[in-house]
């Protein structure tokens, strides 16, 4: 007789756990419509915590959303001090359980499959929005469950050191559906956010910068007026706010108080009556309510800028997450801040550290400097410092150009400071690779053309090319004496190997009645570019064959030679006697 196996098939586990959450989910049903016992939920949170199949577990997570929906939706969450106290126990069971299955959800945004993560999110975000309303109408104030969010938010943030990254399709579907489309959502990751990366946490929690940041870069709006606060989650906040006691203020009168200079580093006095109403000047984001903040653009400022200047603090220690933060930093963050002047450390340090962090923090400096005033003297000395031989290998050699050009290009710089640009980087391009003298060429021109004081440089005859006066170990681009020397570099490209940049060459010889030249079209080149157009190239006269052109149509018949001895003759055939001339 054969031995009977000792566990069941897999097929009948999974058709025994899916029959045992229907009859537990049938059971809890009807016991909260009846106002039945409601001990079932905690077996059927247990049973579901446990599933690994993704079919039971897709079953189990949404048997328990339909079953806390009712509970919500009924009210047996929210209660008054005036309970009794088996109903507040009754209570604080159901937080319980719903802490185990909120749990249960933030460990299924890293399951392996991508059905059980998205299914995941969908249920947080609906229960957040079921429980915020519950909240809001039991205390007659638009409110949004704070412990839920909470919670569904370290969930997305806090993976462990040693699991992967947040999901880059969860990522994706929190900003597209939520993040970027409800103001409320946004509001609050920026608190709870911030909050997290101020805290303890953030210290033990390597990941937590990284998936802020994973985030934040994907954010495709953000408010410029109050009227565009119009998006919100929970529904309850959709509705206008009673207005703030106190004298009310327009956002442009706020924008003017927050652009005085002498609170850039203030710190708000406490005052004993600051918390009366009226006796400020303006009005606070901090004496708002959470429904007021929601829809004023000043509070939505305020929160993104406190995100991220608690974010930047975490990411100086890594190149690799300043650099992303540094790439959209300039037209990304700053147009957003209440203070953009206050990132001047932070991109100030990146500067310092040189490379391509340094390379790119020069955007956000230069426009610290045009656009918010801020004092920085020495940022051409910086800008001078880059230019040496990586910078013509780097990955970022075209962004650099780029950069450079704007930086350049004011007419009230002096000749000192721009003929030790072009000097340096005439120099550089002796030991250039080609796509970068295909760059420097017509951005030195294009120099020479808005800053006719630098045309002596190419007008220049040197004789003795060891006597330069240019000093290349001088850090200071106004002390090198570069106007005093030439650009015989560029001349000397005229011979290059490669003949476009031969062509190119020429160009200083002749008279500068081409305008300046569109450095798009010679940004993006490599050596792959610079091959393809060779090959593609319409060839309109063929190329030589030979060092001297033949004569005859046909080469001799007999080719006679004549030596010490004999007379070499090489027979041929009557056709080619006849043809040979």
């Amino acid at each position: 007789m054969p031995v009977q196996p000792s566990l069941p098939s897999s097929k009948k586990r999974k058709i025994s756990h899916i029959a045992t959450i229907e009859e537990l989910e049938n059971g809890l049903t009807t016991a909260v419509k009846n106002s039945g016992s409601l001990n079932p939920l905690a077996d059927l949170t247990s049973l579901v915590s446990k599933l690994s199949e993704p079919q039971e577990l897709h079953k189990g997570i949404y048997a328990l959303y339909r079953i806390f929906v009712l509970i919500i939706d009924g009210g047996k969450l929210n209660g008054t001090s005036e309970d009794s106290e088996e109903v507040k126990l009754v209570r604080g069971w159901l937080n319980d359980r719903l802490a185990e299955y909120s749990a249960v959800l933030c460990k299924c945004l890293l399951h392996e499959q991508k059905a059980i993560r998205i299914a995941a999110l969908d249920i947080l975000f609906s229960i957040l929005k079921h429980l915020s309303e519950a909240f809001s109408k039991a205390t007659s104030q638009p409110q949004i469950h704070a412990v839920h969010f909470r919670r569904l938010i370290h969930g997305l943030l806090l993976v462990d050191s040693g699991d992967a990254h947040i999901n880059k399709d969860v990522r994706e579907y929190f900003v597209e559906k939520w993040f970027s489309v409800f103001d409320d959502i946004r509001w609050f990751f920026f608190r709870e956010a911030g909050s997290l990366l101020r805290s303890e946490t953030a210290k033990t929690n390597s990941r937590l910068p990284e998936n802020v940041l994973s985030i934040l870069e994907s954010l495709t709006t953000m408010p410029t007026d109050a009227s565009e606060l119009n998006e919100f989650w929970v529904p309850s906040f959709a509705q206008k706010p009673p207005k703030a006691n106190g004298p009310a203020t327009t956002e442009a009168e706020e924008e003017e108080a927050e652009d005085d200079w002498r609170t850039f580093f203030d710190e708000p006095e406490a005052k004993a009556d600051s918390a009366a109403p009226g006796k400020g000047q303006t009005q606070r984001v901090y004496k708002m309510s959470t429904h007021q903040c929601l829809h004023s653009l000043t509070s939505n400022r305020a929160q993104f800028s406190l995100c991220w200047m608690a974010l930047l603090s975490h990411l100086s220690s890594s190149a690799t997450l300043s650099l992303r933060a540094l790439k959209f930093l300039h037209h990304g963050v700053m147009p957003h801040l209440n203070k953009p002047v206050r990132l001047m450390d932070w991109i100030g340090g990146c500067v310092d550290f040189g490379g391509s962090v340094g390379l790119l923090a020069l955007n956000a400096l230069f426009i610290l400097i045009t656009e918010y005033n801020l004092d920085y003297p020495n940022f051409y000395t910086k800008l001078y410092a880059f230019l040496n031989r990586d910078v013509l290998h780097l990955k970022h050699r075209s962004r650099f150009f780029r950069l450079a050009e704007t930086f350049l290009s004011s007419s009230h710089l002096p000749a000192t400071l721009l003929a030790s640009f072009i000097k340096r980087l005439s120099r550089l391009s002796l030991s250039a690779p080609p796509a970068a003298i295909v760059m420097i060429i017509p951005f030195t021109y294009n120099i020479l053309k808005r800053h006719p004081a630098c045309m002596v440089m190419i007008h220049r005859d040197v004789d003795d090319f060891e006597s330069d006066p240019f000093d290349p170990k001088e850090p200071s681009p106004y002390l090198t004496n570069a106007l005093s020397s030439s650009l015989w570099e560029l001349e000397s490209h005229r011979n290059h190997y490669h003949a476009p940049i031969a062509t190119l060459a020429k160009i200083f010889s002749d008279a500068f009645t081409k305008p300046g030249y569109a450095m798009e079209d010679f940004l993006d080149h490599t050596y792959g570019t610079l091959f393809d157009t060779e090959t593609k190239r319409k060839i309109k006269k063929d190329p030589p064959m030979a060092f001297e052109l033949k004569k005859n149509l046909f080469p001799a018949s007999v080719e006679e030679k004549e030596t010490d001895d004999e007379v070499v003759t090489i027979p041929t055939d009557v056709v080619t006697e006849l043809w040979a001339f």
